[in-house]
């Protein structure tokens, strides 16, 4: 039976042409409307209440908007009867009366009792250091990562996977700047997972790449990086169908506290495995890869191989 092959490299320019899109609109609203920070990154008040039986959110929402506590977001936590209350920093106020006020109007807007759980205080200066130290973390990553690619492979492909990388870094922030959905610890953390999810898809294709070029005596680069896709593909889709299962339920049923770990997964997920595809494999096309380059790289290795 015939094997489907599908010509990847063929679409490469529309892929190209894609990718430039995605990120020149990431790059413009991170540059105008920048990222929607949590409370981790800019400080403020966290409020964990308990209801006996399930609340709507929006009659709570209401009763803090008539409050005094417009900027309040709310959000179900773990379960409809739980809510968790996030509020910016507000100056006279102490922790037991803003948790007393907020209380009051929780009470109010609802017949059922309420009971607050916790009530946690993040300092502006914190939650800078915070982002700083977030923001160090990705780039401490994007290094180790440049490093361990510039040994596992020649020039060539590893600057297709640090391209593939970036990539996926930055369309993945810009759909939450475009979005404006809530950026916070798990979102960071999220991206982090994202960077390692790409790099390993994309190491499996340059591998099969490297062996392609290495193995085959005729046939263009399009032909070889066509086949070396096609070759690796179900391994993709099916490591990418059955992550994207798990991060569905997690987005649909783990509650509102993670929807922004889930997203952020899945918007990754889905990039990562597009990158791996084209933007790695495309920037090896651009570079104009040749068998030669793979088999200087073999020698290189024979050489280490045989150092006493």
């Amino acid at each position: 039976m015939k094997k489907l092959m599908f010509d990847f490299m063929g679409k490469r320019k529309i892929a190209l042409g894609f990718s430039t899109l995605l990120i020149l609109m990431s790059v413009i609203s991170l540059s105008i409307k920048g990222l929607n920070y949590g409370i981790d990154f800019t400080g403020g008040y966290l409020i964990e209440a308990s209801y006996q039986q399930p609340v709507e959110l929006e009659s709570l929402r209401e009763a803090l908007q008539a409050s005094d506590f417009k900027d309040a977001q709310i959000q179900h936590f773990g379960s409809t009867r739980d809510v968790l209350v996030r509020l910016a920093p507000r100056g006279g106020l102490n922790r037991a009366d803003l948790s007393t006020q907020v209380m009051a109007v929780l009470q109010t807007a609802s017949d059922k009792k309420v009971d607050i759980r916790r009530v946690e205080f993040v300092g502006p200066q914190v939650g800078e250091e915070l982002r700083e130290q977030g923001g160090m973390a990705m780039l401490v990553a994007l290094f180790g990562i440049l490093i361990y690619v510039s040994l596992r492979f020649q020039l060539k492909s590893a600057v297709g996977a640090i391209l593939a990388l970036v990539h996926d870094v930055v369309i993945t922030i810009g759909v939450f700047s475009i979005t404006q959905i809530e950026f916070d610890l798990t979102v960071l953390a999220a991206i982090l997972a994202v960077i390692g999810y790409s790099l390993n898809d994309t190491v499996v294709v340059l591998d099969r790449i490297r062996e392609t070029f290495r193995a085959m005596r005729k046939g263009s680069a399009e032909s070889i990086l066509n086949q070396s896709i096609n070759e690796t593909l179900s391994r993709t889709i099916v490591t990418s169908l059955t992550t994207m299962l798990v991060l569905i339920a997690l987005f649909y049923f783990g509650g509102e506290i993670i929807h922004g770990f889930a997203f952020a997964l899945i918007v990754g997920v889905v990039i990562g495995t597009y990158s791996s595809i084209y933007v790695a494999s495309s920037t090896l096309m651009l570079m104009n890869v040749t068998k030669q380059d793979f088999l200087e790289s073999a020698k290189e290795e024979e050489v280490v191989d045989d150092t006493p």
